[in-house]
């Protein structure tokens, strides 16, 4: 049997790296061998070419950039050859993970087509408009015409709860929703002590130095300013530590000029992007927390990379990123108060009976595989496309 046709449709991708970019690279890797897998997505307008090897097909419209953002605005109604590509593609599913260009040239696709349309749900859209705009007016226009393709989805899935209730009560999406937890392909070392050592030589640490990570974007609206702050606090009762801030962004000469002015210099270490995985994975089993206060995030695969090694993350209260986690179980919950979150680090760094158990917890029970995630929206797919033929022959 020929293996299902499914066109994976994204406003950003390599080389640009987030989270919705990480979901849908995994998922097409590990659906590669089940599903016949077409990336829809933009070539990036600046001049770095995305390097990576991808099994799968990948198609690129041309864009523009949007001015100081760091993602570029797909133009696939404009471009002669996605469109003749998208055209002779021969889909029998769209599969939609951002709102806005790829997915309304998606969804026209499977109107045309009588093909069923997924939408996979990842961001906090109304937030991060109004953030953009700090307009009520705008942030309610845009949103209902980020929301019109995905409304126009016969089915979608959500990364979490948190995420599958904003947009059921919240944004009143009409399609039924499913949660798809995320997941990881990031395995645990094999060897933790040569891994810690290969941290620790590399990066100047001292072995019985405590560790502190943040991996992701360098921007602001990740609440990195809140950890420095949090840092200042911490190191009046608490200096045996050193933070590592991974990644790349436009406000990373920012934070770096804000880590000088509060006195952290010799307590951050801005390590830049990090593409080598086993060293990014030496580097969370060196960590002892990894400290994610993003009220930006509805989930974050971040948290489950630091479960594959047993390092437990502390959140705040009341949000996404937070989403599912039990508090003393499967990771450290605190109060959006730079003082608590500074206390609830010590007190994470000084009580080794609680910090065992959690280290435990989040291997058996926060830390996924693509695999699973995968099986369960394969599933998904093939009851769409099915029902769909289905449906069709009975109009025959």
């Amino acid at each position: 049997m020929d293996k299902y046709k499914i066109g994976i449709f994204i406003d950003a991708f390599y080389p640009m790296v987030d989270g919705v970019i990480t979901v849908v690279d995994n998922l097409a890797r590990t659906l590669k061998d089940r599903l016949d897998i077409t990336v829809f997505t933009v070539k990036m307008s600046g001049e770095t070419e995305d390097t990576i090897e991808h099994p799968y097909k990948v198609v690129r419209s041309k864009s523009r950039p949007l001015g100081s953002l760091d993602y570029d605005l797909p133009m696939p109604f404009f471009d002669k050859k996605f469109k003749k590509e998208l055209k002779n593609s021969k889909l029998d599913l769209v599969y939609c993970h951002s709102p806005t260009y790829m997915a309304g040239a998606a969804i026209k696709y499977a109107k045309k087509h009588h093909i069923p349309a997924l939408c996979h749900l990842h961001s906090q859209y109304k937030r991060d408009i109004y953030n953009a705009t700090h307009s009520k007016l705008l942030t309610k226009i845009l949103l209902k015409t980020f929301l019109k393709n995905f409304n126009k989805c016969d089915f979608a899935i959500a990364v979490n709860e948190y995420t599958r209730d904003l947009f059921k009560n919240d944004y009143k999406l009409k399609p039924p929703i499913t949660v798809v937890h995320n997941a990881t392909d990031m395995t645990p070392v094999s060897d933790s002590e040569k891994a810690c050592k290969v941290v620790n030589e590399k990066f100047k640490l001292s072995p019985g130095e405590k560790i502190l990570l943040y991996v992701g974007r360098l921007n602001k609206l990740k609440n990195i300013d809140f950890i420095l702050e949090s840092l200042q606090v911490l190191k009046n009762d608490f200096q045996n530590f050193k933070m590592l801030i991974v990644g790349c962004g436009n406000d990373e000469e920012y934070f770096k000029k804000k880590a000088m002015e509060l006195g952290l210099e010799k307590f951050v270490i801005f390590t830049g992007k990090i593409t080598d995985k086993e060293l990014l994975k030496a580097i969370y089993a060196r960590s002892d927390l990894f400290l994610f206060p993003s009220k930006y995030d509805t989930d974050g695969i971040v948290k489950i990379e630091a479960a594959s090694q047993g390092t437990p993350t502390v959140f705040l209260d009341s949000t996404g990123a937070a989403s599912g986690i039990i508090d003393n179980e499967t990771g450290y919950i605190s109060k959006d108060d730079k003082n608590l979150y500074a206390k609830l680090i010590l007190d994470a760094l000084t009580d080794e009976e609680l910090y065992s158990k959690i280290s435990k917890n989040v291997r058996t029970e926060l830390y996924r595989t693509w695999d699973k995630s995968a099986d369960e929206i394969y599933n998904i797919i093939v009851t769409m496309i099915e029902q769909n033929k289905k449906a069709k022959e009975k109009q025959k």
